[in-house]
């Protein structure tokens, strides 16, 4: 029961931030009908600067804040001088693109940063918890609270705020979006900068458990990706839910069969559930008018 326990703990760790990666994927979908495969490498950008600005001497928190701000400008640059620019172009044309920056960010993190493994000290030390027989990083648990806080954080801003009802305005209708006042491009562009920040905050919370280094990103999106096309894309509850099975089968499939296989099995069952619901858990299927 404690090795159930054990593999349980380490999944839900592990798939909360393939959710906050998903969750990153959704937003720019949900904006822009885009799908950003750059968006691992917000991550590595949150992990590896809080590493190099801790190194500098610069103390946790503002380090911590100072990386998803530059995660948050690289965001607003891909938008404004990749996306925005090819506006109009077909889907396959903008995911292109986003590969593409993916392969430049992690060229440009080996010349700034380093090739380099790296981690930074737990928030809260190493000593672990035992629960029920099984034990528990401290670290586990500030990247468990943290995923639950942006989603209850986005849930608040998406139904409470005014930008937020923008977002699902555009989100919903672009055009009727503008027609009744919305500034569509400011909405994009947030977006992406929000989708950058909750990559960022990832990296940074996870780092001390994972490590990181300028080529995590792409692993990272694949897995991201692959829990938003498993709740559903463009759905945030589904991003949630979608990330935290991805991490589940990894852990299972670690701890019972073989690490070797956990890749391969969790992106098995992902076709398996697609097979039978091709548009994800929670996903609804779209009928185009014409």
């Amino acid at each position: 029961m404690s090795e159930l326990l054990q593999f349980l703990l380490s999944g839900i760790t592990v798939g909360a931030v393939y959710a906050l990666v998903a969750l990153g994927f959704t937003i720019i979908f949900n904006a822009s009908g885009v799908i950003n495969f750059a968006q691992g490498e917000f991550v590595m950008l949150g992990g590896m600067s809080t590493v190099f600005l801790l190194d500098a001497g610069v103390p946790m928190l503002p380090a911590a804040v100072a990386a998803i701000a530059i995660a948050c400008a690289v965001g607003i640059a891909l938008n404004k001088l990749a996306i925005q620019p090819a506006r109009g172009a077909s889907v396959v044309t903008l995911i292109i693109i986003t590969i593409g920056a993916s392969i430049f960010l992690r060229g440009a993190a080996q010349i700034v940063f380093d090739k380099q493994i790296h981690r930074f000290e737990s928030f809260s030390g190493d000593e672990p918890f035992v629960i029920g027989g099984a034990t528990i990083l401290p670290q586990s648990l500030w990247v468990m609270a943290g995923a639950v806080a942006v989603f209850a954080g986005l849930y608040l801003f998406f139904t409470r705020s005014l930008l937020g009802k923008a977002v699902l305005a555009t989100a919903n209708n672009p055009l009727a979006a503008r027609l009744v006042g919305v500034n569509t491009n400011f909405v994009m562009t947030l977006s992406f900068a929000m989708s950058a920040a909750i990559g960022a905050f990832a990296g940074v919370l996870v780092t001390p458990i994972t490590l990181t280094s300028y080529d995590i990103g792409i692993a990272l999106a694949l897995k991201g990706f692959a829990a938003a096309v498993l709740g559903g894309m463009g759905n945030p509850f589904g991003a949630l839910v979608g990330g935290l099975l991805v991490g589940l089968i990894e852990a299972m499939t670690a701890g019972y069969i073989s690490s070797a296989y956990k890749d391969a099995a969790a992106f098995i069952v992902i076709l398996a559930v697609l097979f039978v619901m091709p548009h994800g858990i929670f996903g609804r299927a779209t009928v185009e008018r014409v």
